[in-house]
């Protein structure tokens, strides 16, 4: 009875059953369910790590130990030393700039109705492949400014300012009064004089080139006190047709076209062509030579070399900022959301203007969300591959060349697959601080 009364139960009472352990059954269900993943985790993760690891010090054949022999490749290939230099630029600039747009995008956007209708079209990007987005933006910067929409943009704000020549193929024809006079420029072989009209035909501009300003050409008037002259396109279509070295009724005036009276090397006098190619100089042109300056003849500005050796890369990048430049906005819209109302009004009270506000509440609040885009976007373009293997042509491929991209090339190219892997290894080195301060600085953020 006593031992019954200490084990806390009444004499004719059974003994409690033994209960299984909740959490040992809730560990191996767990394990159950989490070994699907862990299995293809391995074969798809720590497997392909390993294997690299391991193939990054072997040969070229992957029979021969080469030590740190490929390590050392990285540092002295001229290749591999343009790509590492190529994603230093990628690191800082590219997730810099997309950051700041997103930023900017993610506060106007709060102050105007369509807002949501402007974040959509931003993001929209997003859904685009890396492969489309490439093939975009290879149309994009085509030197044709006829194709290529950065060139129009581009070449059209040049022409607002410095208005391109009309007459880049023109030159003297057979028997003309007009020889070469060095730099492009042509002059007249003999002086001229008052009362004598002058005549300047010129032949190499095609129809559809001529200026729209330009008209039926005219025999100039002789003026006794004055130089005149016609300058004009000394061709007329017809086998036999016309006459050379004289104004014919088809043929168009060279409009806009400049000439100067030259004296002992000196400009004294200078003229610009009327729509049917006349001209008039004062009389200080008497006994000069006339003079159609190589500004005349120049080669229309065709634009920027985007894909050239020295600009590819910072085109490269553009596109892909154009890409993610909204994937940062949607995630600083989204920290933006939670900042407090009343700060902002409480600074704007204090007499803030808007800069301040930005500057000094809204950024330091959005700092935490501000890091995490950057550093996503850094361990992102750690990665690049696709955009610069389709957008730099092959010319300028070397001078656009990535870590990812020589990954690819020494592997499959080049057959070098040691050298290949230790990139790949030297790649994850260096995304693997950036990922852990990532994940550091969201747990910090759940446990606020």
């Amino acid at each position: 009875m006593a031992s019954a009364a200490a084990a806390g139960t009444s004499p004719g009472s059974a003994a409690p059953k033994s209960r299984r352990s909740v959490t040992g059954t809730r560990r191996t269900v767990a394990a159950l369910f989490l070994l699907p993943a862990l299995v293809l985790l391995g074969a798809l993760v720590v497997y392909p790590i390993g294997y690299s690891l391991i193939r990054s010090f072997y040969d070229q054949s992957g029979d021969s130990f080469a030590g740190f022999d490929n390590y050392r490749a990285l540092f002295t290939d001229d290749g591999i030393r343009t790509a590492l230099k190529n994603n230093v630029l990628w690191v800082v600039f590219a997730p810099t700039v997309a950051t700041a747009l997103g930023l900017i995008f993610a506060v106007l956007t709060e102050r105007i109705r369509w807002g949501t209708a402007f974040k959509l079209v931003v993001f929209m990007p997003m859904a685009i492949s890396m492969l489309a987005a490439g093939i975009i933006f290879r149309l994009v910067y085509d030197q044709d400014p006829d194709k290529g929409v950065a060139n129009a943009v581009w070449v059209g704000v040049h022409d607002t300012f410095a208005e391109s020549s009309a007459f880049p193929k023109a030159h003297p024809g057979r028997e003309s009064p007009l020889e070469p006079a060095g730099g492009g420029a042509f002059i007249t072989k003999q002086p001229v004089g008052l009362g004598e009209p002058v005549a300047l035909p010129l032949v190499g501009v095609a129809p559809d080139r001529m200026p729209d300003s330009a008209e039926r050409a005219a025999p100039a008037e002789p003026e006794d006190s004055r130089v005149t002259g016609t300058t004009w396109q000394d061709f007329t279509r017809g086998k036999g047709s016309g006459t050379p070295g004289g104004v014919d009724a088809t043929e168009l005036g060279y409009a806009g076209m400049r000439i100067e009276a030259v004296k002992d090397g000196k400009v004294v006098a200078s003229a610009e062509a009327a729509g049917d190619g006349t001209f008039t100089l004062p009389a200080e042109a008497d006994g000069a030579l006339l003079r159609l300056p190589a500004a005349n003849f120049e080669e229309p500005y065709n634009g920027l070399n985007w894909l050239g050796p020295s600009l590819v890369t910072p085109a490269v990048i553009g596109s892909y900022v154009w890409m993610w430049a909204g994937f940062a906005m949607v995630l600083i819209a989204a920290g933006l959301a939670g900042v407090p109302r009343e700060l902002l009004e409480a600074a704007r009270v204090d007499g803030a203007n808007e800069w301040q506000v930005f500057r000094r509440v809204t950024v330091p609040l959005l700092a935490p969300v501000l890091a995490v885009v950057v550093v996503t976007l850094m361990i992102n373009v750690l990665k690049v591959f696709d955009l610069v293997f389709i957008i730099a042509p092959g010319s300028s491929q070397d001078d656009a060349n990535v870590l990812a991209l020589e990954l690819y090339r020494k592997g499959f190219a080049s057959d070098q697959p040691g050298i290949a892997s230790a990139i790949a290894v030297f790649l994850l080195l260096l995304v693997i601080p950036v990922m852990w301060f990532n994940v550091r600085r969201l747990r910090r953020e759940v446990r606020r």
